[in-house]
């Protein structure tokens, strides 16, 4: 039987999901009865198509983090680091060696596979069976590593370097807004890695049997399951998808070594839509880039910084376990 209090944040929780939705309908709804021009809708639309895309970068490397901590309950701090090192890999594929950029993004998500793999297998296998705290730290220190390898890489190093694409200096008109090419690709792609995502976990052995070890590892272990490998794995396809968000992000914010900073902003959104959740990770990020851009676009300045921290909050108090999470108890 639940209390009065859960029936309350119950309460409070459907309250502000129908204010949330009323705050981004409203616009649409003031053009519809003659209060906004099609100027001010356009600049909104831009500003939601501009969030939705930062948005599912964010939701990209959020993904990363829930794939490897519902495997390994093991938080790692080195994704948004890994996402760096995709970009970089695409700037060499497809800015250095020329390839055409369809190529060279195939290129560079292999070879964020394979880095993912050796990072797994030379720092996070000789921890097994060490405290997660420990894991932890490791993949902290991990990313100021890659950040200082890449500084060192010859060709690479401190420098701001940008990814041509098939997509810039395009626009597309979407009613009276002109979007970005570069951000509608960004969303399309999105949603194509999510679709595909979705077929290899629910389609393929592999993929089960990942679903298997993030629900029990001792029972995948009897039950014949490689667990370690499909540790491996999973750290493989994390790194994967940090390159795939790399080589989305590069055209709008420009590829340098400090980009595995965006970890901060992708942590929120997977506590947000539920740590344990892959779909929650995605809506999270949608969320956390959406509130940004119209808080850059219509509060004061420096309020676009905190919007992923305090709508983390406001979640954090009404509904602990994220938008997606399920509660559950836990012997320690």
């Amino acid at each position: 039987m639940t209390s009065w209090t859960d029936r309350l944040f119950a309460a409070i929780w459907r309250g502000l999901i129908l204010f949330a939705a009323l705050g981004v309908l409203a616009p649409f709804l003031l053009y519809a009865t003659g209060a906004m021009d099609a100027m001010r809708l356009g600049f909104y639309i831009q500003q939601l198509v501009s969030g939705a895309a930062i948005g599912c970068v964010y939701a990209m490397v959020a993904l990363g983090i829930v794939l490897i901590y519902k495997a390994t309950e093991t938080i790692n701090f080195a994704q948004g680091d890994l996402l760096m090192v995709g970009a970089f890999l695409s700037f060499t594929t497809i800015g250095i060696f020329g390839l055409p950029y369809a190529l060279g993004a195939l290129l560079a998500v292999a070879a964020a596979f394979l880095f993912g793999i050796l990072c797994e297998r030379a720092v996070i296998r000789p921890l097994v069976g060490e405290p997660a705290f420990s894991i932890v730290m490791v993949t902290i220190g991990l990313g100021f590593f890659l950040r200082a390898l890449v500084g060192l890489t010859p060709g690479w190093g401190t420098d701001t370097f940008t990814i041509p694409t098939p997509f810039t200096d395009h626009t597309v008109q979407l009613g009276p807004a002109i979007i970005s090419q570069n951000h509608a690709a960004i969303i399309l792609l999105t949603m194509a890695l999510c679709g595909a995502l979705y077929l290899f976990f629910a389609k393929t052995k592999i993929g089960v049997a990942m679903q298997a070890v993030s629900e029990n590892q001792l029972a995948a272990h009897y039950m014949g399951i490689p667990v370690k490998n499909l540790f491996t794995l999973i750290w493989g396809l994390s790194a994967a998808v940090a390159g795939v968000a790399g080589l989305l992000l590069a055209p709008i914010a420009f590829v340098h070594s400090q980009m595995g900073f965006i970890v901060f902003k992708a942590l929120p959104a997977a506590v947000l839509g539920g740590f344990a959740s892959l779909p929650g990770a995605i809506v999270g990020g949608l969320i956390v880039g959406i509130a940004e851009a119209l808080a850059g676009f219509y509060l004061p300045q420096g309020f676009k910084d905190v919007a992923a921290y305090a709508l983390l909050l406001i979640v954090l108090i009404v509904k602990p376990e994220g938008i997606f999470g399920e509660s559950g108890m836990k012997k320690v």
